[in-house]
């Protein structure tokens, strides 16, 4: 019997052992597929080009790539979310990490990020970003790029008024300055061909002032819109540029034109927007104007060292079946895989060696080594107005009509007084973040 019995276990364990010999090698030999969705359509020739680089570095591991355009990736994402169906690694907006966060749509990387060289290859400050704009105590994103935002300034307008360029230590009172010098009727019809700012209530118009003078939008205990006095203070300066220095234009007068449009045709020799304009503006306007960048001055409550930025980023499912790859292959199209003509200028890469590639601040395209200004902002600290519900209450894309951006419309096109407008507007912008935060 005891033979017998010794016997079994022999068998029993010389089967085990072969049974998980035959998983292990199943395992090695089986592909390893991920899905990886993104959303910006002219990017196809280059993604092939990083997946099958990456399929080469890593052998058993197939990378499918969907691309959905920017208007219909949001509504096939979320489709994919509640079918519990969402891809592997995925584009992910900084104004919706912290409700998808807080839904258990995203991975904690926590684990990962703790373990390995991270920070060595990425700039800790854009993934602390991330984690702030979560609101938790976690990182749920690897940023690929990061936008700030930044005062355009024309130099040739500069030039012509004889003003002198913005610097680090300009304030307010040097802007506005500057802004009525450059307003001009250059043919004396009594109507303004130039102005000196252009500005309406749009969020990368508004908030890079508000936190210039260390001002705050969103109180963080109640998560309601209680602007403090230095946040005041800003929308009041501007919206006097319109309404009491006549230095820009009111928002409705403006109508005609792309926004981006306005700085680009020489009709405001200054504008406060994202830093991915220097794409457009290399492209639209190319040698035909001399133009430059610059920090957006400080106010009286300043200096500030706060940048209004925010990255755009990838995010993992948490359902991965794959965490190790998917985490590697996020990496890898972050920055570690790719290089430098992958980003649309004016976009910082989040990986070090990209950003700190001496061609970021080509000095033979404009505007040249100021560029390096974007690098020290990614260098420093960052924050932004994003919360759950965010593009409702703030008035983005199709509501640019709505929340706080129609607030500062209604104010600078005349239809409302500053307290009015913003007594109704809290009380509706409020109304929507109660709804997220109850």
């Amino acid at each position: 019997m005891k033979k017998l019995l010794m016997v079994l276990v022999v068998l029993l364990t010389l089967g085990l052992l072969f049974a998980a010999g035959r998983t292990e090698t199943k395992a090695e030999t089986e592909a390893i597929e991920l899905e990886w969705w993104t959303w910006d359509p002219d990017m196809l020739e280059q993604n092939q080009q990083i997946i099958s680089a990456f399929e080469e570095a890593n052998p058993g591991v197939k990378i499918n790539n969907t691309i959905v355009g920017t208007k219909e990736y949001w509504t096939k994402i979320r489709i994919q979310a509640n079918q519990n169906k969402l891809p592997d690694v995925f584009t992910m907006s900084s104004g919706y990490i912290e409700e998808w966060a807080k839904a258990g749509l995203l991975y904690n990387l926590d684990a990962f990020i703790e373990s390995d060289d991270t920070f060595d290859n990425f700039y800790q400050s854009i993934f602390d970003s991330s984690r702030e704009i979560s609101n938790t105590d976690s990182y749920y994103a690897i940023p690929f790029a990061l936008v700030t935002t930044v005062l355009y300034y024309n130099k040739d307008a500069f030039d012509a008024a004889g003003v002198a360029y913005p610097t680090d230590d300009w304030t307010w009172d040097d802007f506005r300055k500057a802004a009525k010098q450059l307003t001009l009727d250059k043919n004396g019809d009594g109507k303004t061909d130039q102005w000196g700012h252009w500005f309406y209530g749009r969020y990368a118009h508004i908030e890079p002032w508000v936190y210039a003078n260390n001002g705050k939008l969103i109180d963080k205990n109640t998560m309601q819109f209680n602007p403090d006095k230095n946040a005041m203070d800003a929308i009041k300066m501007l919206c006097d540029l319109v309404l009491v220095d006549k230095v820009a234009p009111p928002q409705k007068d403006m109508t005609s034109f792309q926004q981006q449009d306005v700085f680009s045709q020489g009709v405001a020799a200054m504008w406060v927007d994202g830093s991915w304009f220097v794409d457009t503006l290399r492209k639209n306007v190319g040698d035909d104007m001399r133009w430059g960048i610059a920090r957006v001055p400080s106010g009286p409550s300043g200096p500030s060292e706060l940048t209004y930025g925010w990255p755009d980023s990838y995010a993992i499912a948490p359902n991965t079946k794959h965490p190790e790859t998917a985490w590697k292959f996020a990496k890898y199209v972050a920055g570690e895989g790719i290089s430098l003509d992958v980003y649309m200028a004016g976009k910082i890469p989040s990986a070090k060696k990209l950003a700190e590639d001496p061609l970021f601040a080509d000095p033979s395209q404009q505007p040249g080594e100021e560029m390096n200004l974007l690098i020290e902002q990614a260098n420093g600290p960052m924050t932004t107005s994003y919360t759950m519900g965010w593009s409702e209450w703030r008035g983005y894309g199709g509501s640019e009509s709505l929340g706080l951006n129609g607030t500062i419309d209604a104010i600078i096109n005349g239809h409302m007084g500053f307290d009015e407008a913003f007594k109704k507007g809290t009380e509706n912008i409020n109304a929507v973040l109660k709804r997220y935060y109850k």
